[in-house]
């Protein structure tokens, strides 16, 4: 997908498109204070809100879906034993039930002292309550006729789990018989059935024990009106925020050598399995590497390689820790990482590039990008991206409506389905 000027048009649209919409604030008001520079403390509690609500089509329950991380060490077991349970993720066979606990429990010491090196436990929920948080204040101005717009957060194999977030909805007066509308938010830029397929699976699962299956024809029910937001890989904000951090990182190399400093762009890999099923992952990372790369006007010579194997089968490579090593090995000195599938900090960059690739590295000239984090420019693309959902009438992408290609899974079928038909829910309200 070619993007000219990606930051441009992303600013432009703001500008013209959805600050405009602010009814409290002047367009470059609103515009200055999106797009400065972040001095904002973390999000502070936002109230629940109740089908009272007076904007014509509020309020709306935003909820961000990601896998999360223990916030303490005590919880790694936990963590884990739900993560190598779930074979949409890692795919163990019929032995899963077996195996799946056994490698749990085998890895729960090693990953507790990881958790440990990076300060007792994963910042992800911290971030992701913060992006949301922040997000939706945007959005209650830019988008008033949706207001109040209420964040939640929905992890897969931590807390809050996707039932706890559930429950929050129904109490916070969600559902139960009085209707509303929820987008889940996929903070997996790059869709995978592994990831975001996973947690629809599970917003799912969820949705039909607490409210039962449901009409996609017409909003008798009262229940939540669900649409997705799956996929975002070159997005013009997502784009600018992730090469903003590589040009800053950049500058720390002294000018005469900087052009030949190699962009190592690092992605969570997958077992080869779910690739050639056909899963979509590998090529919109690839498309998200392209539009950073076209957005640097391609002012360094770049790879894309992954991370965080897990087990002995076959994974996507290179393998991020190689692709270090031999180019190091060749004299490669001056390597920057960019976690380029990742909405935040969390092990995967903290200890696993941070404390492992790099220091295994040996080498001042290999660093690491800035993760997302506070980004305001990153946040203002969540609510650009958000904005436009929300007006579009459309309960998820085209792309997520088809199967890959060698998919036999019933419950995939069957959660597509219902998303899918959400449309015809949006289409009343």
């Amino acid at each position: 997908m070619a993007l000219r000027n990606p930051i441009s048009q992303f600013c432009k649209h703001i500008s013209r498109s959805s600050i405009s919409r602010a009814s409290a604030m002047s367009p470059q008001h609103v515009y200055s204070q999106h797009l400065a520079p972040q001095r904002r403390s973390m999000a502070t509690v936002v109230p629940p809100v109740t089908q009272d609500a007076t904007s014509s089509k509020g309020p709306t329950a935003m909820v961000f879906m990601n896998m999360g991380g223990p916030s303490t060490t005590d919880e790694v077991g936990v963590f884990l034993s739900r993560l190598f349970a779930d074979a949409d993720l890692i795919p163990l066979g019929r032995l899963q039930s077996y195996l799946g606990p056994l490698i749990s429990r085998r890895r729960t010491p090693k990953i507790q002292k990881q958790y440990a090196a990076i300060g007792g436990g994963s910042p992800i929920r911290k971030w992701s309550e913060y992006q949301s948080s922040e997000m939706c204040k945007i959005l209650d101005q830019i988008s008033p006729e949706t207001a109040p717009h209420k964040p939640y957060v929905a992890f897969r194999y931590a807390d809050p789990l996707t039932e706890e977030m559930y429950a929050n909805l129904l109490k916070d007066g969600f559902g139960g018989g009085k209707g509303g509308r929820a987008v889940a938010f996929t903070q997996y830029p790059q869709y995978s059935c592994s990831t975001t397929g996973s947690s629809l699976n599970e917003l799912w699962k969820w949705r039909t024990r607490l409210e039962g299956k449901g009409s996609t024809n017409a909003d008798l029910s009262g229940n939540i009106t669900w649409s997705v937001i799956d996929r975002w890989p070159v997005h013009p904000g997502l784009v600018e925020a992730f090469a903003r951090n590589v040009e800053t990182q950049l500058a720390t190399y002294p000018e005469e050598i900087r052009k030949d400093v190699v962009l190592l762009f690092s992605a969570h890999s997958l077992p080869m399995s779910v690739v050639n099923r056909g899963d979509t992952y590998p090529a919109e990372v690839a498309a998200t590497v392209y539009a950073v790369m076209q957005r640097l006007k391609f002012s360094n010579p770049y790879r894309l390689c992954w991370q965080s194997q897990v087990g002995p089968s076959a994974w996507l490579g290179a393998q991020t820790s190689d692709t270090v090593q031999e180019y190091v090995k060749k004299g490669q000195t001056d390597l920057i990482l960019i976690p380029i599938a990742f909405t935040s900090d969390h092990i995967e960059t903290l200890f696993e590039l941070d404390q492992e690739v790099i220091h295994e590295a040996g080498h001042p000239g290999v660093k690491r990008a800035e993760s997302l984090n506070g980004s305001r420019v990153f946040i203002e693309a969540l609510a650009d991206i958000a904005v436009k959902h929300l007006r579009s009438g459309e309960s998820c992408s085209r792309q997520m409506g088809l199967r890959c290609q060698g998919c036999k899974s019933e419950r995939c079928l069957e959660q597509k389905k219902f998303f899918v038909g959400q449309e015809n829910l949006l289409a009343v309200r």
